[in-house]
């Protein structure tokens, strides 16, 4: 609900339309409802009305003092910063729940450090900053010379943001770097994403967005109203359809342009100009072309990885240093690879959850996407592993959800429901009937599954979370219920009955005392890189990693402490190898040679913990596969890489 200045219509009008819009709505969709106002008439009365109806209220703000009233003052020039500050301060003290950010419209005669300081200060849940509306008929203040002036005033916040640790969400910046990642950026004025914004207005007649009338009088008219036309219609309406064309809708300039995919063409009513209409760039072009490739740079990962912790790798000494900077990478494909698994247009409501999931809980979000069966369901998702089984559509919001559980955060999200189960990786699944799908609902400290008729939650029977191995202050993960840990050659075992998971359990416990304390630097590194393990059906004693499962290990049933560790060890040391081999190509691209490089790697790594004999035979195969392999096919890195195993084999060969 906005205006103008909405509060004008009064605490019971607004409690009016809040009550009608619930009541015609229950039922049929989710009511979001959101009220922004300069603040000036804000007091507990109305947000007791906000209260009641669970309306979000943001507040706009230029920033300090001196900036505001260059020009939020009264007619008679009376400042209204105090009344401003006293609505937001009650906003955010007493009804903290209702507080949904501060708006702030640039001027860039302000100096852009004490505005970000002052709106800091004021504790929002997110900030976001507007560029004034201007056309090409009406360009925007701008300093003789200084073409780039918003950006450059941007930029200066977003330094000053990112050394201060991002303390907040500011959607400007987080718009940027989600469209560069392929997902929905949150704001009609950034991306490539369709509008899918109509007004209505009190009369009932629909407009587009309000900004459009920045380009000429009744820009945004329709001549369609509520009485005569279904909201469907509406979305077909030319002006819209122009808003929903992509890259292709765009300016020859634009289409060009290295930064389109994250700018898409900047806010449709900035593009306009006499003769041309919208077909042109953003009157602030160059701005936006300026602050995105700024912030896309800084925003992008930045992997590095030392010549140090090649070779100590190269030695099977991987450490927790080394794990970090295998990760690191890891996880930012993960995230390319999810981005891209949830490109669909149906997934585009849960992507938008998923993105203020993770600004408000990175880390937890970042837990979720290291867990090893979201990525091996991206990558088929995204056909990135053609040899995999087929992935379940819809997971993104089982992602989600996770997520959500894991954060104690209350949302509503559709899953799929998979072999008569809903799935929520890294937490568990829900056994179901009859039903393709089901709905959780998450709350602080508890969640619930609605499949058809059925309503059930984690007392349920029908509940299996993931369970865990435990010893030594190290939990593990045992997963037995994941349906994208299918990727191994031996079949995944389903789940464990309580005897046989205390079996593995007691087993895991001997191992792992066995790793601590006889080879506490291996244990160390394996506690960082394993992220769970599985249960496969073969022979005794067997292990598997997946190149899309990074962070598992699959196991079959070990029937003693040695097995198990040397299982561990093993897996452990293929799966950063093949991480590794993500970073640089050690064989010259040559499929077999890998094969036989990764077989030689784990007998490294594992022959300390054989016994004499077996060690030497293990190392001795180390030697005549790396020496098999020194050609000059390898590339300089492989050639480093195989020097590296070959040194620490001979070293632990007597007599050689």
């Amino acid at each position: 609900m906005h205006g103008g200045e909405v509060l004008l219509a009064g605490p019971k009008r607004l409690q009016g339309i809040a009550r009608e819009l619930n009541e015609a709505l229950d039922g049929v969709a989710k009511l979001d409802l959101r009220i922004h106002t300069n603040g000036v008439l804000l007091n507990e009365e109305f947000c007791e009305v906000f209260e009641a109806a669970n309306i979000k209220v943001g507040v706009s703000l230029d920033g300090d003092r001196v900036a505001n009233d260059r020009h939020r003052r009264y007619a008679n020039g009376r400042s209204s910063y105090d009344q401003v500050i006293a609505a937001i301060t009650l906003l955010r003290d007493r009804y903290p729940h209702l507080y949904a950010g501060l708006l702030c419209t640039i001027d860039i005669r302000n100096d852009p450090i004490r505005v970000y300081e002052a709106l800091l200060a004021l504790k929002p849940p997110r900030i976001d900053f507007l560029l004034p509306h201007a056309t090409w008929d009406r360009p925007p203040l701008r300093p003789e010379g200084a073409d780039t002036a918003y950006a450059d005033w941007l930029i200066a916040i977003h330094d000053r943001w990112r050394s201060d640790g991002r303390p907040i969400a500011i959607r400007l910046f987080d718009s940027i770097t989600w469209n560069a990642r392929g997902r929905i950026g949150g704001t009609e004025s950034l991306g490539l994403s369709p509008s899918d914004l109509i007004v209505i207005e009190t009369d009932g007649s629909y407009e587009q967005v309000d900004s459009l009338k920045v380009a000429y009088d009744g820009a945004p008219a329709m001549n369609m109203d509520v009485f005569s036309h279904s909201l469907d219609e509406a979305m077909e309406h030319p002006g819209v359809a122009a808003r929903q064309g992509g890259i292709t809708a765009l300016s020859a300039d634009c289409q060009a342009c290295p930064v389109v995919a994250s700018c898409g063409g900047g806010l449709y009513a900035h593009r306009y100009r006499t003769g041309t209409g919208f077909a042109n760039p953003s009157v602030y072009c160059s701005d936006l072309r300026k602050l995105v490739a700024y912030v896309e740079g800084a925003a992008r990962p930045r992997h590095t990885f030392p010549a140090d912790a090649l070779d100590a790798m190269a030695r099977a000494g991987t450490g927790p240093r080394e794990v970090e900077l295998v990760q690191g990478p890891q996880l930012s494909l993960t995230r390319m690879l999810v981005a891209s698994a949830g490109s669909a247009a149906a997934d585009r409501p849960v992507r938008s959850l998923l993105t203020d999931l993770e600004r408000a809980h990175r880390d937890i979000a970042d837990q979720v996407f290291r867990y090893p069966f979201v990525r091996s369901w991206a990558a088929r998702r995204a056909g990135r592993d053609p040899a995999a089984r087929v992935a379940v559509p819809g997971h993104l919001g089982a992602v989600a959800a996770a997520i959500a559980i894991r954060a104690g955060e209350s949302v509503r999200v559709t899953v799929p429901v998979r072999n008569g189960a809903v799935h929520l990786p890294t937490v568990g699944r829900m056994l179901v009937t009859d039903a393709a799908s089901a709905l959780v609902e998450t709350a602080p400290g508890a969640f619930t599954v609605r499949a058809g008729t059925a309503l059930l939650d984690q007392g349920s029977a029908a509940w299996q979370p993931v369970r865990t191995l435990e010893a030594q202050e190290f939990t593990l993960p045992l997963d037995d219920v994941d349906p994208h840990r299918d990727c191994y050659p031996g079949a995944p075992l389903d789940r464990l009955d309580d005897g046989e998971f205390a079996e593995w359990r007691e087993t895991f416990t001997d191992a792992w005392k066995l790793l601590a304390a006889e080879y506490p630097e291996q244990a160390a590194a394996i506690r960082e890189g394993i992220q769970a393990v599985t249960p496969m059906s073969g022979p005794p004693g067997r292990f598997a990693i997946d190149r899309h499962a990074y962070g598992a290990v699959a196991l079959s049933r070990c029937v003693d402490a040695e097995t198990l560790a040397k299982c561990l060890v093993g897996g452990f040391a293929s799966a950063q190898l093949t991480a590794l081999r993500d970073l640089f190509d050690l064989t010259g691209r040559d499929a077999r040679a890998a094969d036989e490089l990764n077989e030689a790697y784990v007998l490294l790594a594992t022959a300390p913990l054989m016994d004499r004999s077996a060690g030497k035979a293990a190392l001795e195969q180390v030697l005549r596969t790396v020496d098999r392999l020194n050609g000059e096919s390898l590339p300089d890195v492989g050639r480093r890489f195989r020097s590296g195993m070959r040194a620490a084999a001979l070293a632990g060969v007597p007599n050689r």
